[in-house]
């Protein structure tokens, strides 16, 4: 077994382990950092919305146009009075945008562009968007993203309970807000593509968080009936338990993601590639943070705040105490799982699994034998 591979099963059966929630203070304090730097970003700059939001006409040049883009930029300003956005394809031909612009403007604007690259006018294409449809799009996009967050945040509840779809939902306004910052702050363009690439990490984000809730739901069943573990102590297991694979996910998705931004984009200088790229990069990225270092910690804060578990967390370092001051060895809360029965159940079974205790011994866990 590789060293991954094995680290991922001490991990899951509780052997080793980092406490996440123990530190949940530091992870949202740098959560909070992050997020007021993205809104100073889109405060201070702005998103530089594309022509399909704002309307305004796009020009392609012939093939081998031998204007460059610092050329072209200059023509396209100096015709229009707008800002140019500038793009050489593949095929050498240059993908002029203007927004803020009319028809007739862009008539005009079309046959000077031809004039400056030493070409036929006829031979540019000019496509030009309205800006009643571009506040169409915005709009849609919105009613969309709203709908999806409505929806998720319904069926968490059902699923599970209101706290872990209140988490939920607060990791992924965490992932948004970063997301939308960092555009402002690159200053990349926001088009449709920008949209669908946001929605899309959106699915991921949930994913590796309702793997986690999934696993805390089925290990706090009865978590009251024993005296053992908190439910932090129990949380923080769920994160350990799938954190290789949540890592695992993150990284095949991050892999092909960065070949479009850096190299598609980048190199060859694909726009649209950047468009889409770049939202799916930063929020591949921030939903694998919210999804372990925001999500669960929150829900083991609220979840604590009940009488019950309140009670209980109470009764648990009571008892590590008096076990502490007769000078008991057992470690409690890092290195062994609760397994979700009550104390007085049958001592063969440990872990999350139910394996049997037999298949543990002599790895450097504790027996199934109950104290």
């Amino acid at each position: 077994m590789s060293k991954l591979g094995n680290l991922g099963a001490r991990l899951h059966r509780g052997e080793v382990g980092y406490d996440f929630v123990k530190n949940r203070k530091i992870w949202y304090g740098l959560s909070i950092l992050i997020t007021i730097t993205a809104i100073v970003g889109l405060a201070v700059r702005g998103l530089n919305m594309g022509i399909e939001f704002e309307g305004g006409a796009v020009f392609n040049t012939p093939k081998n146009t031998i204007a460059s883009v610092s050329q072209a930029e200059e023509y396209a300003e100096q015709a229009s009075g707008h800002d140019a956005i500038v793009q050489k394809l593949g095929d050498g031909s240059l993908r002029i945008q203007v927004a803020g612009i009319d028809t007739d403007a862009a008539n005009t604007i079309k046959n000077t562009l031809a004039d400056d690259l030493k070409v036929d006018s006829e031979q540019i294409n000019a496509e030009l968007v309205g800006p009643s449809w571009g506040e169409q799009i915005a709009n849609k996009a919105w009613q969309g993203l709203g709908i999806f967050l409505v929806l998720v945040v319904i069926y968490l509840a059902i699923a599970f309970e209101w706290r872990m779809a209140l988490a939920a939902f607060v990791a992924l306004i965490h992932d948004i807000t970063i997301t939308v910052g960092i555009y402002a702050l690159v200053g990349f363009e926001v088009t449709p593509g920008t949209v669908i690439g946001l929605l899309t990490i959106l699915g991921y984000s949930l994913y590796d968080t309702v793997v986690v809730f999934d696993s805390l739901k089925e290990q706090t069943k009865d978590i009251t009936k024993q005296t053992r573990w908190t439910y932090s102590d129990v949380a923080n297991r769920s994160i350990n338990s799938t954190l290789v694979r949540s890592v695992n996910t993150t990284v095949v998705a991050l892999l092909p993601v960065a070949g479009l931004l850096f190299i598609g984009g980048g190199v060859l200088g694909a726009g649209m590639l950047n468009d889409i790229s770049l939202s799916l990069f930063v929020g591949l990225a921030a939903g694998a943070y919210s999804s372990i270092f925001i999500a669960t910690p929150l829900v083991a804060d609220l979840k604590e705040r009940e009488p019950q578990l309140k009670a209980l967390r109470k009764r648990v370092l009571a008892k590590r105490a008096q076990s502490a001051a007769k000078g008991d060895t057992e470690v409690h809360g890092d290195d062994e799982s609760y397994d979700g029965e009550p104390e007085d159940a049958a001592p063969a079974v440990v872990g999350p699994r139910n394996q049997p205790a037999s298949r543990t011994r002599g790895r450097g866990r504790p027996s199934g034998k109950r104290r």
